[in-house]
């Protein structure tokens, strides 16, 4: 059986396990959105940058409340969850330009959670051929721009819906 390794992760998962807390309930409660790339703040749940993304433009919402399943999850914190991955793909469509998305979760460790307490859903803008080679046989990600980058031009387009 082969395996693909994503090395990367280690530092984001080992860190969002940390004896500190929570990362997606110390981060909103930091206020400090900036650096935390939080690009969207709704009154249930919140919309960042993931730190270590499998695309340009690789966001997650979550929910403030610290929640571990959908079956745990109010109604409506998950309708709003639904309807900010829809201004997600909205806002990302406006600043890149992708041909797909994948959405997604994984709820509990053996799922793949990385932070298996906490829910958090992925939308991950796609292309054509952005899982090539390097991904595959370097173990490595090309992304074209800064975080920082990818920041400003989310922040810049979640604030015109407002």
């Amino acid at each position: 059986m082969d395996r693909l390794w994503s090395p990367w992760r280690y530092t984001y998962v080992s860190e969002a396990n940390s004896s500190q807390g929570c990362i997606f309930c110390l981060k909103p409660a930091e206020n400090q959105d900036d650096r935390n790339f939080i690009v969207h703040r709704a009154r249930l749940n919140y919309v960042l940058l993931n730190l270590y993304p499998y695309t340009t433009g690789h966001l997650m919402i979550a929910p403030y409340a610290h929640v571990p399943t959908l079956e745990e999850t109010p109604e409506e914190t998950l309708g709003e969850m639904i309807l900010l991955a829809r201004e997600a793909e909205r806002a990302l469509r406006g600043v890149y330009r992708p041909a797909g998305f994948n959405l997604g979760m994984n709820i509990g460790e053996c799922a793949g959670a990385g932070v298996a307490g906490h829910i958090h859903l992925h939308v991950v803008p796609r292309w054509p051929a952005d899982s090539n080679f390097m991904t595959t046989v370097g173990e490595t990600r090309v992304l074209p721009e800064r975080l920082e980058d990818t920041y400003a031009k989310l922040l810049k387009e979640f604030s015109r819906a407002r």
